[in-house]
């Protein structure tokens, strides 16, 4: 690294060292690390026929169940191939160093909660959790249906109403889970500092959770390769991959925590 991005890291460990609670905000550049296509890449292959809006609405999928079905086993199956980056297991390793930490994702990928973080709000639902259409019964993962090939995939029915299994994620002109959300704004309104990792600062309303914690009083800590919405109001921006700049956070605050 560089002796200004040394320099960077330095002061958000000074800033996180201080901090009693710690959310961490992450958006799709930290799973793309990991190889897991973006939400509109993912449309692409043998998917490019269709528009993100007809794989992702209810509306969609009460025309063609079996086509956005099997476009959501699809990304599941690449999710589950991934990875997941150093900056994962980072982040695991923040979390025992710090006296409360929770992660705040609009990423559906489960890649939080798989390497072992405990406190994850996923905003955006999950690709490994599914409810029925209707009533939004939950229905069990592991029943759910695993096409062999990247094809069209009949949904099963809900054992409580009778209505079609849908994936458990949030879709065009749906409204972010209420509980989650809340949850997320009063952590974003009472914590000392917030990690912005891998986020354009452009989905809303995940975009005004840095917004909420720097009016509140927390340091607001960007870690991204590229300038984005967030870069102007945090006051640490530390440019680069997520996989590389959070090990070495975690990596600064140990060794201030021997000195």
């Amino acid at each position: 690294m560089l002796k200004s991005d040394d320099a960077a890291i330095q002061a958000a460990a000074r800033a996180l060292r201080t901090a009693r609670r710690v959310v961490v905000a992450t958006g799709a550049g930290m799973s793309q690390e990991s190889g897991i296509p973006t939400f509109r890449d993912a449309v692409t292959g043998l998917w490019a026929r269709y528009d993100p809006e007809q794989l992702a609405t209810e509306a969609a999928f009460r025309r063609h169940p079996a086509r956005v079905f099997g476009w959501y086993a699809w990304r599941r199956r690449l999710v589950r191939a991934a990875v997941p980056h150093p900056g994962y297991r980072a982040l695991v390793a923040l979390a025992g160093l710090v006296p409360e930490l929770t992660i705040v994702t609009q990423n559906v990928d489960g890649l939080h909660t798989r390497v072992g973080s405990r406190q994850v709000l996923e905003l955006h639902g999950s690709l490994e959790r599914f409810s029925c259409v209707e009533a939004r019964h939950p229905f069990p993962a592991d029943r759910a249906p695993e096409p062999e090939a990247d094809m069209e995939c009949e949904p099963p029915r809900c054992e409580r109403c009778g209505s079609l299994v849908r994936p458990d994620v949030v879709w065009f002109g749906e409204l972010l889970p209420e509980r989650v959300t809340a949850q997320a704004w009063e952590l974003a309104a009472s914590c000392q500092a917030m990690l912005v990792v891998g986020t354009s600062g452009l989905v809303q309303p995940a975009a005004q959770l840095p917004f909420i914690a720097r009016d509140a009083g927390a340091s607001v800590i960007e870690v991204n390769p590229e300038p984005t919405e967030i870069s102007g109001l945090a006051h640490v921006v530390c440019r680069g991959r997520a996989g590389a700049v959070l090990p070495a956070l975690v990596a600064a605050l140990t060794e201030g925590a021997t000195r």
